[in-house]
This record gives structure tokens, C-alpha cells and sequence, in this order.
């Protein structure tokens, strides 16, 4: 009787480790190197994030909301979260992988949503020798509840701006305006 106690308690354990270890790995590979159709927008927002993160600059911020504007030099604690619109703004999504016009001028590139549907409907793109000089995003999000648009413009180490307004049913509209200037003493 003992033996069988036994029995059902290891056929459990290896029950468990199956799970823990055999299942997960059944999972389907994602290509972690994979090339990008697009401007990799997140992965550029990211390694900016990280870099600023670490520089700890003072910034001149000001943020408008609807007539009311407040302004300050703040140390910015998680630029990941302050550059999220930015970040959000990805157009890599597998799903997307031909829903973009591609127009190259000079240095700079223009991506255009080909479908009213898609949320973000523009970005340039200025590079210089590899390096963004600027990028310029339209996003514009509707449906039955509301309407979103945003306006979002960076230039690494000198100004990052969002410009948004948003129409609520029932609630009206707010309109939101936040820049942050780098370099402040």
C-alpha cells in the first residue's frame, strides 16, 4: 500500500516537470533577428530611452491641458514611459508588413499608412549618416465612442513634442500640448 502512495506521488513529480520544462518548449519560435520591414520606431525609442536614462538631463518641461499650462526643469525618472506615445507609434507588427507606402527624399523617409484603419498614418523620418536627426508622427485613431490625434515630434537631445487632441461623445473635447526642451540649466 505504501509502494502505491509512492507510485502516484512520483507519476505526479513527473507530471509537474513535464509542464514546467517539456510543454514550454513547445511553443513556435519567434525570430528574435528577424529583419524589419520598417524603421524600427520601438527598438529606435528604446536604445534613445535606455541612453537618456543614463545621461539624466535637465529638462524644460511644459505641459497645456485645455487653457492651463504648467512649466518646470524636472529630471525625467522613466523616459520609457515619457517617449510611450513614441514607442507605441511601431509599425513592425507582422500583421502590417505591407500596409505602408514607402517614399524616400534625400535623407528623409516617409512612411504612409495605406488604410484608414491603421492608427498610425504617418512618419518621417531624418537621417544623417545613420543617425535620426528627427522623426515626425502622425497618429489618428476614430471610432463610434471617440476620435484621437496626435502630432509627435522628437529631435534627439534638443526638443520632444506631443500635441494632442481628443474628442469624447458625451464628455467634448481635450487638448493636451506637452514639450520638453533638453539642455535646460
Amino acid at each position: 500500500m505504501y509502494w502505491c502512495n509512492t507510485k502516484k506521488l512520483l507519476a505526479a513529480i513527473a507530471c509537474g516537470l513535464y509542464f514546467i520544462f517539456i510543454l514550454p518548449a513547445c511553443k513556435p519560435a519567434i525570430k528574435q533577428n528577424a529583419s524589419l520591414k520598417y524603421f524600427d520606431v520601438k527598438g529606435f525609442f528604446s536604445r534613445d530611452s535606455a541612453r537618456l536614462t543614463k545621461l539624466n538631463p535637465l529638462i524644460f518641461k511644459s505641459v497645456y491641458h485645455n487653457g492651463g499650462t504648467e512649466s518646470k526643469k524636472v529630471h525625467i525618472d522613466n523616459w520609457g514611459t515619457e517617449l510611450g506615445l513614441f514607442s507605441g507609434s511601431d509599425i513592425n507588427r507582422p500583421a502590417w508588413v505591407n500596409s505602408y507606402n514607402v517614399i524616400t527624399e534625400g535623407n528623409i523617409i516617409i512612411y504612409k499608412a495605406k488604410s484608414p484603419q491603421l492608427a498610425t498614418r504617418e512618419i518621417l523620418i531624418k537621417q544623417v549618416k545613420g543617425k535620426v536627426e528627427y522623426m515626425l508622427i502622425y497618429n489618428h485613431t476614430k471610432n463610434l465612442l471617440y476620435t484621437n490625434d496626435e502630432e509627435l515630434s522628437y529631435f534627439p537631445d534638443s526638443l520632444y513634442q506631443i500635441n494632442k487632441v481628443q474628442s469624447v461623445r458625451l464628455l467634448g473635447t481635450n487638448k493636451y500640448q506637452i514639450k520638453g526642451f533638453f539642455n535646460q540649466r
